[in-house]
């Protein structure tokens, strides 16, 4: 659920007026088959700008900055650390704070592919063992979501770290980072 502020509340307001203004119209149509249809068209449109409003209010006012983003590998485990910091610059309280990272493997990244990373070969075993959920594929890119702060009110700062498993088979890999809040 993301945090309301002033306006989010102001868009519903004038989206309840819009809505009891169609309801009251749909009341005043004579033939009964125009009314029911008036009503379904205004609640399925005021419910449908509810929900794009709330999106769009939270896009332009629910503002975070990504600082010290640093990443080390831990190779006796294979996993690979994410740590900084994220602030909310903006005017209004951030319920939730969640980073993206997408990592890319070295032929993706860089333009060097080769046919070995798209090509999967297939035998006759390969066509009754498809249906078991057995995938012999490496997977060339990795995206992870973490949340990394709760109720982030405007101005303050929260440090993070996140872990999570790092392909084995991955080299000179991209990385590709993204914070939101909503």
């Amino acid at each position: 659920m993301t945090a309301l502020n002033i306006w989010h509340y102001g868009i519903l307001l004038v989206i309840l007026i819009l809505f009891v203004l169609g309801i009251v119209r749909a009341l005043q149509e004579k033939s009964l088959k125009m009314r029911y249809s008036m009503l379904f068209t205004v609640s399925l449109i005021s419910l449908f700008l509810a929900i794009f409003s709330i999106f769009v209010v939270d896009k332009y006012t629910k503002k975070v900055k990504l600082y010290d983003l640093q990443n080390r590998r831990i190779l006796s485990i294979e996993k690979i650390v994410y740590s900084g910091s994220v602030k909310n610059v903006g005017d209004y309280p951030i319920a939730k704070v969640t980073l993206e990272i997408k990592l890319v493997n070295h032929g993706h990244a860089t333009g060097n592919v080769k046919g070995g990373n798209f090509y999967k070969p297939s035998g006759f075993l390969d066509f009754f063992s498809n249906g078991l959920g057995i995938d012999k594929s490496k997977p060339q890119t990795v995206i992870k979501k973490f949340v990394v702060a709760r109720n982030l009110k405007p101005g303050t700062r929260k440090r993070f770290r996140v872990y999570f498993d790092y392909p084995p088979y991955f080299s000179s890999t991209a990385q590709f980072t993204k914070v939101s809040g909503h």
